[in-house]
C-alpha cells in the first residue's frame, strides 16, 4: 500500500526520482571539481551576479540528463531558463548556488536541485562537491545526509537560536529594517553560507535561516530538505513556498521558532 502523503507521487516513484536526483547531483559535481579552485573568467550577468563556464557546463550536463530520462517534466534553471514550466513535474536547477564562493575559493556552496509536483516542492537536494556532502529531501520520508538520517535541533527561543543569511545586502528596505529586528533578538548571526547554511540547519547546527531576494531556483530545493529533517520553511507571511513566492524566505528548525521568527519579521 502507497502510503505516501496527499500530492506526493508514489513512494516507489519518489524514490526512483530521488535515484535520478542523485545521478544529477553526481554529474555536476565532477564538473565543478575540475573548475573548482583554477583560473576562471568570469561574466557578469544582467542583473549583475557572477556567471562562469562551470555554472553553463553543470546546468547543460543535468538538463541533457532530464531531456533523455524524462523529456516530458519540465525544466528551470539559473542558466537555462525554463522549458515546459507548466507540466506536472518540473525540475528546478541551480548549479552553483553561491558562486561568489565558488569563484573565490570557498566551498560553502552547492548544487540544488528540486522537483515540483504541480508546484509543489517534493524533492530536494544540496549537493556540495568539494566536501563530499549531499543532503536529500523526499516529502513524507525525511530528510538524509550522506544517507544518514538528519534532524533539527530542538531550539523554541530566539534568545538560543543561531540565525545565518547569506549577506546583509540582500535585504532592502522595510525588509532590512526587519531583518535587523530579528538579528537583534537571536543569539548568534552568521553570514555567507549560501545554500550550505540550510544544510547545516538539517543537521541540528543552525536554528534559523532567513533571506530575502531570492528566485525559485535558490529556495525550491530547500523546502524538502528542511521540512524532511523536522524544520518549517514559509514565506515571510508564513505562506508555502513556490515558483510564485516573492524570494522572502524563513527556514526553522522547529515550529515555535518559526512562528517567533515570523512574528518578529511582521511581513516587513
Amino acid at each position: 500500500m502507497d502510503t505516501s502523503p496527499p500530492g506526493s507521487p508514489p513512494r516507489e516513484s519518489l524514490d526512483a526520482y530521488a535515484r535520478f536526483a542523485a545521478r544529477l547531483a553526481d554529474g555536476a559535481g565532477a564538473i565543478l571539481r575540475e573548475h573548482f579552485r583554477r583560473p576562471a573568467a568570469v561574466e557578469r550577468k544582467a542583473d549583475g551576479s557572477p556567471v562562469t563556464a562551470a555554472d553553463r557546463a553543470a546546468e547543460a550536463a543535468m538538463r541533457a540528463l532530464i531531456a533523455e530520462q524524462y523529456p516530458a517534466h519540465g525544466v528551470i534553471g539559473e542558466e537555462g531558463g525554463a522549458e515546459r514550466p507548466a507540466a506536472r513535474y518540473v525540475w528546478v536547477l541551480d548549479p552553483i548556488d553561491g558562486t561568489q564562493a565558488f569563484v573565490t575559493g570557498k566551498p560553502s556552496f552547492g548544487t540544488l536541485i528540486a522537483l515540483l509536483e504541480d508546484g509543489v516542492p517534493v524533492l530536494g537536494v544540496i549537493d556540495q562537491p568539494i566536501t563530499g556532502e549531499r543532503w536529500l529531501g523526499r516529502r513524507g520520508q525525511g530528510t538524509t545526509l550522506n544517507g544518514a538520517a538528519a534532524g533539527t535541533r530542538d531550539c523554541a527561543a530566539l534568545a538560543s537560536a543561531a540565525l545565518y543569511a547569506t549577506t546583509p545586502h540582500m535585504f532592502g528596505g522595510a525588509a532590512a529594517a526587519a531583518f535587523e529586528r530579528l538579528r537583534g533578538e537571536v543569539a548568534l548571526t552568521r553570514y555567507g553560507a549560501d545554500c550550505y547554511a540550510y544544510g547545516l540547519l538539517a543537521s541540528g547546527f543552525v536554528d534559523l535561516v532567513v533571506e530575502a531576494s531570492l528566485q525559485p531556483y535558490d529556495y525550491c530545493a530547500l523546502v524538502p530538505v528542511v521540512e524532511g529533517a523536522g524544520g518549517v520553511m514559509t514565506d515571510w507571511e508564513g505562506r508555502a513556498l513556490g515558483l510564485e513566492s516573492d524570494g522572502r524566505v524563513v527556514a526553522a528548525g522547529t515550529p515555535a521558532l518559526h512562528g517567533a521568527a515570523l512574528a518578529i519579521l511582521g511581513g516587513g
